[in-house]
């Protein structure tokens, strides 16, 4: 990290973001208690998924767009399957849709303890990373790992293995687990809720700088459960809308500094991730996790960004107890998917990634093959924000000693627990030659 000074002009600069997934860097320029510019700049290089997706058939399509990020391939499984099968007027069984749930779940737990424990917690205790805070904290650090490795474990079970499963199909599954593979999950998930409800009463007690943005936050809203795979649109400005109508409300665009594109809801920047769907659904958060949230000294909505982390225990608590629940109440369908015939037509659909909603749009010909495919992960989604967000904590932070202002800085991006790899895509690549 390099800061100089020039004319009263301060320039903050993070040449590389730790504790992040792929590549960027952060840029501030202040002059007083004006920020001049602020830029998360992505350069992980553009990675075309949908432009190489035109052309395949749709049961290659889940399997490849795991392959966006080995840290919730679920999430492009999820968003695919369900967008292909709306393109071709699929439905499929409550107990498919219940695996996919508790396969989503086992991704929640993964990814979030993964973030909570190795990548943020340090922050808050004042560690440059996880093994540091390890040394001090050994107990902490072994929470965290137990919690991602039972996580894992329900990919494995699911997926067929851990990181990019390969068991996902259109329709529901390859194959499904009989009850005596879920039931060999439930002592592991008693833990995991047991883990979780004390990892999110151990970060309420962090302590978090003092601010309140007023943001637009957009959430999958379901009639009765927490959102994961299901759901309505909803914007916190009180506007819902089905899934099929992102593309009316939300434009993505290409800025100078970034490979990644950004995207706005009518012209706005917004937050989408845990804050966002807490804010949006506590009302359907499940009992263990409503009274944890009730025993907090924070009353909603949470608008300070750095609750993200307390935001991120709470849904640990709900796929635990929702993981448990469906393992109960698991029986078999009688086959692993159903009959898929593919069409001409459009399919798109969101799901809640760990990181926030993920839209999938897919167009197809009679013999399913894809003809244009739009992905819109919810790291680009949040980045013209989180640029915003920079610029509103610079009044608070600029009085500090540089090291500490520019750690808080970046701190403030790793609220968001960006994922750049699934950020770095472009639609349509264009090469002009004199």
């Amino acid at each position: 990290m390099k800061e100089r000074k020039t004319r009263k002009t301060l320039t903050f600069q993070v040449s590389a973001l730790a504790r992040v997934e792929g590549e960027g860097a952060l840029y501030l320029k202040v002059r007083g208690r004006e920020v001049l510019e602020a830029r998360v700049d992505i350069f992980e290089p553009p990675r075309f998924f949908e432009a190489f997706l035109r052309g395949r058939h749709f049961s290659e399509v889940p399997d490849i767009t795991a392959r966006i990020c080995g840290i919730c391939p679920v999430a492009y499984q999820m968003s695919s399957s369900h967008a292909i099968e709306q393109a071709f007027g699929v439905s499929v069984p409550p107990a498919i849709r219940a695996l996919r749930r508790l396969l989503y779940a086992g991704e929640w737990i993964e990814s979030h303890a993964l973030h909570v424990y190795l990548l943020h917690a340090p922050d808050f205790l004042g560690y440059e990373d996880a093994f540091a805070m390890g040394r001090d904290h050994p107990e902490r650090l072994k929470q965290g790992l137990e919690l991602k490795k039972i996580g894992n474990e329900v990919l494995q079970v699911l997926g067929g293995r851990e990181v990019h499963p390969i068991n996902v199909a259109v329709g529901g599954f390859y194959r499904v687990p009989d009850r005596q593979e879920l039931q060999a999950l439930r002592p592991k998930l008693e833990r995991a809720l047991d883990l979780t409800v004390e990892t999110t009463r151990w970060v309420a007690t962090f302590e978090f700088p003092p601010i309140e943005i007023p943001y637009v936050f957009v959430a999958l809203r379901h009639e009765h459960e927490y959102p994961m795979n299901e759901g309505r649109l909803r914007i916190s400005d009180g506007t819902e809308v089905p899934m099929d109508r992102f593309e009316d409300l939300f434009q993505e665009e290409h800025v100078p500094h970034s490979n990644a594109l950004h995207c706005r809801y009518r012209g706005q920047t917004y937050h989408v991730g845990p804050l966002a769907r807490l804010n949006l659904n506590a009302d359907r958060l499940t009992p263990r996790a409503r009274e944890v949230l009730e025993q907090l000294p924070f009353p909603l909505p949470w608008r300070n960004p750095f609750l993200s982390i307390v935001a991120r225990g709470l849904e640990m608590i709900v796929a635990a107890e929702e993981a448990l629940r469906i393992v109960d109440a698991y029986e078999p369908p009688e086959q692993p998917r159903v009959p898929v015939s593919p069409r001409a037509g459009r399919g798109a659909w969101i799901t809640e990634a760990p990181r926030g909603i993920l839209y999938h749009r897919y167009d197809f010909n009679d013999e399913g093959l894809v003809q244009e495919a739009k992905i819109v992960p919810p790291t680009s989604q949040n980045l013209a924000r989180m640029e915003e967000d920079l610029k509103a904590l610079a009044p608070q932070v600029l009085s500090l000693p540089r090291d500490q202002a520019t750690w808080r800085f970046e701190q403030m991006i790793r609220n968001y627990d960006p994922c750049i790899s699934c950020a770095t895509h472009f639609l349509r690549l264009e090469v002009e030659e004199a």
